[in-house]
């Protein structure tokens, strides 16, 4: 392999492979997708790969996953496109859903990348930060953090130490009026910082993903912002689609 190829993650060739078997009717809607352990043993992978395949096919709606019973086939999704990116399916998600659990919520200074989209005064100020984990079957997935500016926070639930039982979308614009128009995701890799390996389960070694978005109103003003901090090594290549013919 020379210096300019690279070989796709693992869990890609599963993702396509299953995602074809689904297009051409071997996996037709509402039958079971074979077990985990038969699906290691079919590939010559490990079970971490299989489990993130099976997160990604389910995530873009081409399966639904039964905790104790297994992955069932929905079919094609009506769109090749993602119906959402993951900074705004992170927006829509509530809190309370199974394997998210918040880690912790205060005031803390806002990192120089926060506080530069949030524009504070001097590239300094005091924002709420709010961070969830989310675990996987077993594994841990992601670490999101928000950071609200003060004005956002009050008369929210923002800073409640009590995970929101709807998504950060839904709570600011039942509360607040706040519309999010869009949002800008910036993707690096780092290595972790702060207590991220040891909630993430990885290496102080070992590369982690940093997404970080603006959310942003109409008239273009970032209102606040997240961090989406993913192990690298479940996370080599997020999106995987098909070219259309």
């Amino acid at each position: 392999m020379s210096s300019l190829e690279f070989e796709p993650p693992k869990y890609a060739r599963v993702v396509l492979e299953v995602r074809r078997r689904i297009e051409d009717g071997d996996y037709p809607p509402g039958s079971m997708l074979p077990s985990e352990s038969q699906l290691v043993r079919e590939f010559a992978v490990g079970r971490t790969t299989v489990v993130r395949a099976l997160q990604m096919l389910q995530q873009d709606g081409w399966i639904t996953r039964e905790h104790g019973r297994g992955s069932f086939v929905k079919g094609r999704p009506a769109s090749e496109v993602r119906a959402s990116r993951r900074g705004l399916a992170l927006l829509d998600r509530p809190e309370t859903l199974p394997g998210v659990r918040l880690v912790d919520v205060g005031q803390v200074d806002a990192p120089g990348p926060v506080a530069a989209l949030l524009g504070l005064d001097g590239g300094r100020g005091r924002v709420l930060a709010r961070r969830s984990l989310t675990v996987r079957d077993g594994i841990a997935s992601d670490l999101v953090t928000c950071w609200f500016p003060p004005e956002l926070v009050f008369g929210t639930d923002l800073d409640k130490d009590a995970a929101l039982p709807v998504g950060l979308r839904d709570h600011l614009r039942t509360v607040k009026g706040l519309r999010v128009d869009h949002i800008s995701e910036r993707l690096t890799a780092r290595l972790p910082a702060g207590d991220e390996a040891g909630l993430l389960e990885i290496k102080a070694s070992e590369p982690v993903l940093s997404m970080l978005a603006g959310v942003h109103d109409a008239s273009d003003v970032v209102r606040f912002v997240v961090e989406v901090v993913m192990p690298g090594s479940l996370h080599e290549l997020e999106d995987v689609y098909s070219v259309p013919t």
